[in-house]
Formats: C-alpha cells, structure tokens, sequence
C-alpha cells in the first residue's frame, strides 16, 4: 500500500472540521526504531509498531493515520460489487485536486486487492470533479438528468465491464371499438407533421414501466381515450435510431373503455375515430411495407382471429414482479403457477 504525506490532505481536513475517529485498525506496516537511554546499560534499541486509524471524512473518505509520523493514507469510501469490482458514491462536495489524490491512493489499493471495475457515481452537484475523474483515466458510461456514471478497469487485459442500454422500447397502439372504428392521431411535431397522415397513436415506455401500462397511457395522454390492453400483436426491431441505440417498437391492441375524445394540444393536430378498411387504404400505408404490414396484422386480428402475445404477471426467482407475453390460445396446458395481469 502507497503512503504518503499530503498538505492537500491537511487542508481537507482542516476545511472540513469535522473527523470521526474510530477504532485502531491492524495494518502491515514497516517496523520503526526508537531509542530510550538507561543508567546502566545506555542506549538500548526498541522496535515499536505505530498504530493506524481510520478516520472517516464526511461521508465519501476515509484516512489511514499513522500516529507517530506524519505519513498518512487517505482513501475514497466504497462498497464491493459481486463481479470483482468496487462502487462509490461520492456525496459531499470535494476541491478537485484533493479527488485525484484519493482517487490515486484508492486505486493503488484497489490494484492491490485484485479488484478490477471501479464505478462512480458522480451526482450533477459535483460535476467539478469529472475532469480529475477522466485525467486518472475514467470513462463515461452512462448519463442520468441527476448523475453521470464514470467507470475504469484496473487489469492490463480487455475488460468485460456491461455497457450501457442499447434499447429504447416504444408503443404504437392499435385502440378498435365494436363499429370497426380505431382511434387514430394526427401530430403537429416530429416527422409526421404537416403530412395529413392518420396514425395509431405511440410513445416511448418510462423507465420501470410495463409495455401494457404504457400503452394505456399513452393513449389517454394523447386522446383522452380510457382502454384495457388486450394483446401485443407484433414488435419490430430497428438499430441507430436513436443517439446511436437501437429501438424495439411493439404493436399493442387495446379495448376502449369510452369513446368521447379529448385531443393532448401539445403534440396532437387531431384525433378521430376512423373505419379500419380506411386507415389501411392510406396510400402512406399502402406505399410502406412496414405501415402496409402492421396493418394487414391488425386486419386479421379481428377478422381471422389472428392470436397475439397476452400479458401475464409472473415473479422472478429473486421476488421481482415482471409480465410475460405469450401466446395463451395455443397453450396445450394452463399456467397455474401466474395469473392474468
């Protein structure tokens, strides 16, 4: 382990006025000669070990202290992860030379216990610190409105660290009520503005939320419309759509629980309900192979009784509530260990 005597380190911890000490720790260290005169035998060598003490440093370090000299090792605060790694949060504000000199002394130690990703979690209030971060050859691996994630592989081999979502899922939904009529939008923004084209109305999914639930409301947001979801009838996969990513795009069937429209004026021009034969014959929908096959799906669904990928909650080994689609007609047997969501 590196030690070394900081004056950044004794400014930090005179800015911060506040340390918390806690028991003497055992710490390999180099033994120390002291000398003590007697009487009748002079000068008589002794070995003495000095103790070690950690102090805590708000929240995001911790201080190795050597009480007999003024060497000192001062460490970032972090938790191990289950593949090797360490994770750290940093939460109270930090000058940023006194973070790279933790971040030096930490990662030596990380070295030496063999660890391998360091993760740290740098909220927005922070963000003074990123450059030290990146100058000890930190990366960004993913962005959040309150946090950036910055991530290093220690081992001199390829790393295997996760990479970030490569997905973004979204929903068209395919809303038809007992005449025949489905529920379709025009948008005053994006691509399909100003081209009179009538479309399903779609969304992106938030984050922890089911592709059902956000079809429903994704619908009410848009018209009004209150619905029960019915089945997934198709999805599509497409890459670069996105910043780079990937996206997943899933036609939902729903059932309308009312019918009197209430357009969103932000994003919608209009909103109507329209025969399906008339949706399909759009020459947009004719003239796109994608549009034309989606619609022919949603054609047979409710003429050749076309069986799409029904909901149902499941719990995983873990505990965690999830949903399984899949198709329940052909089922040889019932699935008695979930329930229909």
């Amino acid at each position: 382990m590196h030690r070394f005597a900081s004056r950044s380190l004794y400014a930090y911890l005179s800015a911060t006025k506040r340390c918390i000490p806690s028991s003497t720790i055992s710490h390999p260290t180099a033994h120390k000669t002291n000398t003590t005169l007697s009487p009748s035998k002079g000068v008589k060598p002794r070995a003495v070990i000095p103790s070690l003490t950690r102090i805590m440093v708000g929240s995001t370090s911790s201080v190795l202290v050597d009480e007999n000299s003024v060497q000192q090792i001062q460490l970032l605060t972090s938790t191990d992860d289950a593949y090797g790694g360490v994770r750290v949060e940093i939460k109270n504000p930090m000058d940023s030379n006194v973070f790279g000199d933790l971040l030096r002394a930490s990662i030596s130690q990380w070295r030496q216990k063999g660890k391998k990703g360091v993760w740290i979690k740098l909220p927005i209030e922070h963000a003074n610190l990123i450059e030290a971060a990146v100058k000890e050859g930190f990366r960004y691996h993913h962005a959040e409105p309150d946090y950036l994630m910055l991530v290093y592989w220690i081992p001199k081999t390829a790393h295997t660290l996760p990479a970030n979502a490569s997905h973004r899922v979204g929903i068209g939904a395919f809303v038809i009520n007992s005449k025949r009529e489905v529920l379709v939008v025009q948008e005053n923004s994006g691509g399909f503005k100003d081209t009179g084209v009538w479309k399903f109305p779609t969304g992106v999914v938030n984050e922890g939320e089911d592709i059902c639930t956000a079809a429903i409301r994704e619908v009410e947001e848009e018209t009004g419309i209150k619905t029960e979801f019915v089945e997934i009838l198709a999805f599509r996969q497409s890459h670069r759509s996105f910043f780079t990513k990937s996206d997943l795009f899933f036609v939902c069937m729903l059932q309308p629980l009312s019918s009197e429209i209430q357009k969103q004026y932000e994003e919608i021009e209009a909103a109507q309900w329209m025969p399906v034969e008339e949706y399909a014959a759009q020459p947009f929908v004719k003239k796109n192979p994608q549009f034309d096959s989606v619609a022919n799906i949603c054609l047979a669904k409710i003429d050749v009784k076309y069986t799409g990928l029904s909901p149902f909650s499941a719990t995983s080994s873990s505990g965690k509530h999830n949903i399984l689609y899949f198709n329940n007609q052909d089922l040889k047997q019932p699935l008695s260990s979930i329930s229909q969501a």
